[in-house]
């Protein structure tokens, strides 16, 4: 489970002691009761960003949050593919003769830099994985004797 951002109330006071108190990244993480490695990653993520103290103070808290961490829901760097139609997926594979790997080449033609075959399996097996499972059975009256065997064995 990813852990929760901090508050940039936080960050900036965790930069501010950092940068121009001039406190290591050691004696900065106990200040602020956080781990050395989450206060390493604080200010990779500041670096990264190309971010320089006294301009930071002046970003607004959504302002630096969206310089920090970047979109929402994505890690940096993540690269964001077009999502194949896992409902038509899901209604294909229900025909004769239709695999995945068979959807897959149909959706690579289209998106030919998209996702390889086992991402695409993966992501399609947690998508199925949300469906609620049931199982319709319709019976005409008469046509079948549903024999219920628990218990003792009938004589």
């Amino acid at each position: 489970m990813p852990t929760r951002r901090m508050d940039m109330r936080q960050v900036r006071e965790l930069m501010r002691l950092h940068r121009e108190a001039g406190l290591g990244m050691r004696a900065t993480a106990r200040l602020a009761g956080i781990a050395e490695s989450t206060m390493r990653d604080m200010v990779k993520r500041f670096e990264s960003a190309g971010l320089t103290w006294p301009v930071a103070a002046e970003l607004s808290n959504a302002e630096l949050e969206h310089k920090l961490y970047g979109l929402a829901g994505r890690k940096p760097g993540q690269r964001k593919l077009p999502e194949p139609d896992w409902a038509m997926v899901h209604r294909e594979l229900k025909r004769k003769y239709v695999t995945l790997q068979t959807l897959w080449e149909e959706y690579i033609e289209a998106h030919p830099k998209g996702y390889r075959y086992s991402r695409f399996c993966d992501l399609y097996r947690g998508w199925e994985g949300r469906l609620p499972v049931t199982m319709r059975q319709t019976h005409q009256a008469g046509d079948k004797v549903f024999v219920d065997y628990a218990g003792d064995k009938q004589p």
